[in-house]
């Protein structure tokens, strides 16, 4: 069983809700291209922190989430250019908001041509790195 946002089984499950389990997956295994190019730099605590991806918050699947700051990062494409879009993804981030939980947001093409530019706009939201 998930996580709950208090560790206590009895109260409502939050985090990678079981009925969400083969959509996460499935996005996983299908992440776009922008998604894995931001996923290089991401995994394997290379950020100094540990992100998770297509991670279950309610009844969202943030693109990308890290419990320890409580950030997430959504990589948008054109679908969320759309005024419905937007409103969709204004309440998510209210949601997210209310458990504590910074929504960050980047378009495809931030991703795919301004990668440096999305890593150093990132590192102003983590800790800093120890030197090796």
């Amino acid at each position: 069983m998930g996580k709950t946002l208090s560790g206590h089984s009895k109260m409502k499950q939050i985090f990678n809700k079981t009925e969400y389990k083969t959509r996460r997956q499935t996005l996983r295994n299908n992440m776009t291209e922008p998604e894995k190019k931001l996923w290089q730099i991401l995994r394997g605590k290379q950020m100094g922190v540990k992100f998770r991806r297509q991670h279950g918050i309610g009844h969202y699947i943030a693109d990308f989430y890290c419990p320890e700051l409580k950030i997430v990062i959504e990589v948008d494409g054109d679908s969320h250019k759309s005024a419905e879009a937007q409103t969709y993804d204004a309440i998510r981030t209210d949601f997210m908001a209310s458990l504590g939980i910074t929504t960050l947001r980047f378009t495809n093409d931030e991703v795919i041509h301004n990668i440096e530019g999305v890593h150093q706009q990132l590192t102003q939201y983590l800790p800093p790195l120890a030197p090796p």
